[in-house]
């Protein structure tokens, strides 16, 4: 595509929808098998060109469903920025094809308002994610953790008056324990403002949402669930079978450790590898098909830094 071009999305970007979408749990929304995910990659230090064309394969490949938080980047806020640009440069067209959704409970600015659970973080937090993406609404915003200083109420009762104001159309949860999220289901329900999905950390490596017994509560009350960071930050692909690259996160030593590429991490690789050119994938692709295997999965959010790494991931559909 030429800079001056008009993006013009694919025709047949809907051809295989019984195929590509899954039901979020008992709701009208469909949301994609493979969702992008803009945590990384995506920000103000990233190129700007390479962030466009791999949201427009994304949507020409039927990924509707693109998910940001306030603090995304880096630095913070500058992923929604690079959609809020996206938007008025190529997806205003297409904004009701779009589930965009964004989320806080991180840190996020300085002081005692820019971070947790408090109504008052929610609310200015989503103000300003909507100014940075150029949206009157995002379609799902989650409080992104639990916060155990703030009555759940008032976080619960922010995501409900969010609703009400047209701010979203949707609320999530995500990384909440499992007790508070059985208190949040039925106070939202009531107040007719049902949760729609979890997000949860979930992958080989990690299976925490499952052994915790979060993935099936969210199936029995028909609550979607949507998993973030499939490949456990790159440890699942073909990426340290041989070493530590020097471009690498783990070689960053910032979210990625190199304590933890341990012998036994090498031998389950080679055991996944070995899987895998037997069913014609990588280890990649091997890991996310176990995550939508999972009964009560709904969704998986994949990174990318490259079109063809999205292809790549992809092609398990």
């Amino acid at each position: 595509m030429e800079p001056n071009e008009k993006y013009i999305a694919a025709e047949n970007r809907y051809a295989d929808m019984d195929k590509n979408y899954n039901r979020c749990g008992k709701s009208g929304v469909l949301l994609p098998k493979v969702s992008l995910g803009m945590w990384h990659n995506f920000g103000a230090n990233d190129p700007y060109e390479r962030s466009k064309a791999i949201t427009h394969y994304a949507f020409d490949h039927g990924i509707t469903h693109f998910d940001l938080a306030n603090n995304y980047g880096p630095p913070y806020g500058s992923a929604e920025e690079t959609m809020g640009r996206l938007m008025e440069q190529d997806f205003r067209p297409y904004r009701d094809e779009l589930f965009i959704s964004s989320k806080a409970g991180y840190d996020m600015w300085e002081g005692p308002y820019g971070e947790w659970g408090s109504r008052k973080y929610l609310m200015a937090s989503l103000d300003q994610s909507l100014r940075r993406m150029k949206l009157d609404y995002v379609d799902l915003f989650y409080s992104h953790r639990f916060d155990p200083k703030t009555p759940i109420e008032e976080t619960l009762q922010a995501l409900v008056d969010i609703v009400r104001q047209g701010k979203a159309l949707y609320v999530g949860i995500s990384n909440w324990p499992l007790e508070p999220l059985k208190a949040a289901v039925p106070y939202l329900k009531e107040r007719d403002v049902p949760l729609l999905i979890y997000q949860g950390r979930l992958n080989m490596l990690n299976r925490e949402p499952i052994e915790t017994g979060i993935l099936e509560f969210c199936r029995q009350e028909g609550v979607g669930f949507i998993a973030y960071s499939p490949l456990a930050q790159g440890l699942l692909t073909e990426r340290y079978l041989d070493g530590i690259p020097a471009d690498s996160r783990m070689a960053k030593e910032h979210f990625l450790k190199s304590e933890r590429r341990t012998p036994e991490l090498l031998a389950y690789l080679r055991q996944l590898e070995a899987q895998g050119k037997a069913h014609g994938r990588t280890i990649a692709q091997e890991a996310l098909a176990w995550i939508l295997a999972q009964e009560g999965v709904t969704s998986v959010l994949v990174g990318a830094s490259s079109v063809k790494q999205l292809q790549d991931n992809l092609a398990i559909i």
